[in-house]
């Protein structure tokens, strides 16, 4: 969850992490810090709230130093205070953590470290265990520090006699690193590194790595030295600014229709569904009975589309878990499983513990993930990446409908491999979903629209989003928006649930977001609505009506473009993230960055 940055090179340090951990702060900005090493002093500045509020408070200091390391903490062990952030330091050691160390307490009985420590926070223990253990040889002190160690993390160390030097490890929490000409550059996040180079690579397991200036050398806790593998990021440092938009998540809104194109087109070939150039073999469609489909809030939201789609189009069973839970419920999973698991960054802890679990299985692991090298991209047998491009904002949009996309392309190379549908309807399907792209474009034109819904929704404590099918799948990533980013009660239901309990909540001028995309059980829903707005509520209908045949069912009416009920998932999604943006910036909130929340879930 924690950013991390660390740089040393041939220019002052201070800036470099300081913007930095600026493009980092989605990763947590509940405290900020650096620590800069200059001829054998190591000065550490630490803040409380936003990067802002460190780079006020470094401004006036002359710091030359051209080696340092940076953080953005979200808070674990211990409170929000300045003793708490990062970096830590004790004797001749100072370091950044992400992660969270399980047996700290035990550490600190064990080794007497009690005295040398000043915040709650396990990763100073860290610190402290390094500095006991350090006796003139970094390397060494590292290896003998990691074995003690339980549970993730990611560490940047350096140490006060050791010049313009950083020294990394991890375990599970994700650290990517670059060297270049301006020095040697190491992260949480590619965002940070993307100003330096378009090559990189991510940082093994259980390797320790040495940052000069001139380059970065790597081995194994045997000493055996490693050439790491190196990739190339496909975007650059313009996609991870804001680019005239207010919020970043707006941009990431606008986005979304080059993104599913991005991510759709190169699997088409011939009008069909095409995975040879990601190496998915057609053998893992053929040969399952059943699907388990794994994943964390929004992207666990896009897997219950695909089940939806799978289950109605193939009639084959499809499951899907919160990966917080897969692990503890003893799934039903064997060799003639396909489990999908979905991380738009690749490293959400919760989800590869339940990927390596699958696999124990004898299941077939496909990933769907946005971010090449990632830890579950390398963990699975195979990998769809999606091509949204970075993510910034907390509350996911883009990555939500490429992911939605990635769902449809695979249900329909499913339905083909095993003879469930032909390649006339297979083309069909096709077709609509590249229009997916141009529907999406057509629907951010209601953006005024949804405004006026916002305006009445940020006065409410309590907003119901209603639908059937499809339409309920897509209320529960609605609710997920609007209580992440605006802080208003958000609940889904089922509409024809309402009745058994549910419709006692409703009452005078209460929201109600109703969807009635889905042709099937259109008419039951306009029921359901019928019966919330004899109760009072304020409702909401989004729907492909060109006009609401009786006005008085509805106080607004967002309409979408007319397409398949099959595809309106894509539209829908667009107006419920506006919903939930506007509503947020009407409120006047940081809409990037909601309270308590960090981007990538990298902590169980």
């Amino acid at each position: 969850m924690c950013g991390i940055i660390g740089f040393t090179g041939n220019e002052p340090a201070k800036d470099i992490i300081i913007g930095g951990l600026e493009r980092l702060e989605y990763r947590g900005y509940d405290s900020a810090g650096l620590a800069l090493l200059s001829n054998d002093q190591i000065q550490v500045r630490k803040r409380t709230g936003k990067v802002e509020e460190l780079r006020k408070l470094c401004e006036a200091e002359k710091m030359p130093a051209t080696c340092g390391i940076g953080h953005t903490r979200w808070a674990t062990h211990g409170g929000v205070t300045d003793v708490n952030a990062h970096p830590h330091r004790v004797g001749k050691v100072v370091l950044i953590h992400n992660g969270i160390i399980e047996n700290y307490r035990q550490i600190v009985t064990e080794y007497g470290l009690a005295d040398q420590l000043v915040s709650e926070t396990d990763s100073e223990v860290v610190a402290a265990l390094l500095n006991k253990f350090y006796e003139g040889d970094p390397v060494k002190a590292i290896k003998k520090t990691v074995k003690v160690l339980s549970g993730a993390f990611a560490l940047c160390i350096m140490f006060q006699d050791i010049p313009d030097t950083i020294y990394a490890i991890r375990n599970v929490s994700p650290m990517v690193a670059t060297s270049c000409e301006r020095g040697s550059v190491i992260a949480s996040d590619l965002t940070a590194l993307i100003e330096f180079s378009k090559e990189y690579f991510v940082v093994p397991e259980y390797h320790i790595l040495t940052l000069k200036k001139d380059g970065i050398d790597i081995q194994d806790l045997k000493g055996n030295k490693v050439t790491p593998q190196m990739l190339t990021v496909n975007w650059d440092i313009t996609s991870a600014q804001k680019g005239g938009y207010p919020f970043f998540m707006l941009k990431e809104i606008y986005e979304q229709p080059d993104a599913i194109r991005n991510t759709i087109a190169p699997r088409i070939n011939q009008e069909l569904p095409d995975f040879t150039e990601d190496g998915i073999d057609d053998a893992i469609f053929k040969d399952c009975k059943r699907i388990s489909i794994v994943a964390c809030g929004t992207a666990m939201h896009a897997g219950m589309v695909g089940k939806h789609l799978i289950e109605k189009k193939l009639r084959i069973p499809v499951h899907v878990d919160c990966a917080s839970e897969f692990r503890y419920k003893d799934p039903i999973i064997d060799e003639e499983t396909l489990t999908i698991v979905l991380s738009q960054s690749g490293e959400t802890i919760d989800t590869l513990e339940a990927l390596k679990l699958a696999k124990n299985r004898g299941s077939k692991v496909l990933s769907i993930v946005n971010v090449k090298g990632s830890t579950i991209a390398r963990e699975s047998d195979y990998v769809l990446y999606t091509h949204a491009g970075p993510e910034i904002a907390v509350a996911s949009t883009k990555a939500y409908t490429v992911q939605v996309a990635a769902m449809y392309l695979i249900a329909c190379r499913i339905g083909l491999v095993k003879g469930l549908i032909t390649e006339h309807d297979a083309k069909r399907f096709m077709t609509k979903l590249t229009n997916a792209s141009n529907i999406v474009e057509e629907t951010l034109k209601c953006a005024d629209d949804i405004k006026r819904v916002a305006d009445h929704i940020k006065f409410a404590t309590d907003t119901f989003y209603i639908g059937r099918g499809l339409d309920y799948t897509m209320s529960l990533e609605a609710a997920l928006k609007l209580k992440e980013i605006s802080y208003v009660h958000a609940e889904a239901y089922a509409a024809g649930e309402l009745k058994h309990g549910t419709i006692a909540l409703i009452s005078e001028n209460v929201p109600v977001i109703a969807l009635a995309t889905q042709e099937d059980v259109y008419a039951k829903v306009i029921s359901n609505i019928r019966e919330v707005k004899a109760r009072g509520a304020y409702v909401v209908l989004v729907s492909m009506d060109e006009e609401v045949n009786d006005p008085s069912i509805c106080d607004q009416h967002i309409r979408l473009p007319k397409m398949d009920s099959e595809f309106t998932s894509f539209a829908t999604a667009v107006v419920l993230q506006l919903v939930a943006y506007y509503t947020s910036e009407a409120k006047g909130l940081d809409v990037d960055k909601p309270r308590n929340l960090a981007k990538s879930v990298t902590v169980e």
